[in-house]
């Protein structure tokens, strides 16, 4: 076996989007920082919505990015809260994932309190083989091969085989 082809876990992007700024957004800031231990940054709207009262430039959500064993750790309690199953749907043809947590109390060790509330969050999950950093690099940057980018049946089998992950239809 080629270790080139091997798949791995390259980051998890955990998001909330509150849609305004203001206290909610402080709130879902406290929550994904109480979730992953890591500070979020916050999101800002790129159009505008007058219906909505959004502006270019407006916060509006926040993110942490995961990598590495932190990552890995994270990955696994999002998937316990789901109970290891996934729909199909939520690989892309890339073989990056997405899924949501409807409440963040269900992590272990988090509580509910009146005073923040229930946030949910969307957690995405890029999958990369070694070498793909031909594509970002600053010099010399090329395409990948095409036989070595991730397609999505890799990356539920990698799921599934790492993960104990059931893909539901």
């Amino acid at each position: 076996m080629n270790a080139m082809r091997d798949l791995k876990v390259e980051k998890v992007t955990v998001n909330i989007g509150v849609g305004e700024a203001g206290e909610r957004l402080v709130k879902a800031k406290k929550v994904v920082q109480l979730v992953t231990g890591q500070e979020p940054v916050e999101t800002t709207s790129r159009v505008i919505n007058r219906d909505l009262g959004i502006r270019v430039g407006m916060p509006i959500g926040c993110k942490v990015t995961l990598r590495g064993a932190t990552a890995d750790d994270f990955l696994r309690k999002a998937l316990s809260i789901r109970e290891g199953r996934i729909y199909e749907y939520s690989f892309d043809k890339e073989g990056n994932m997405s899924f949501g947590i409807s409440d963040h109390t269900d992590f272990e060790g988090m509580k509910y309190d009146p005073e923040i509330g229930i946030f949910g969050m969307d957690v995405n999950v890029v999958l990369r083989r070694k070498g793909n950093r031909i594509a970002t690099r600053a010099l010399v940057r090329r395409k990948p091969a095409s036989g070595h980018r991730v397609d999505r049946d890799e990356a539920i089998q990698y799921m599934k085989d790492n993960y104990g992950v059931e893909v539901v239809m």
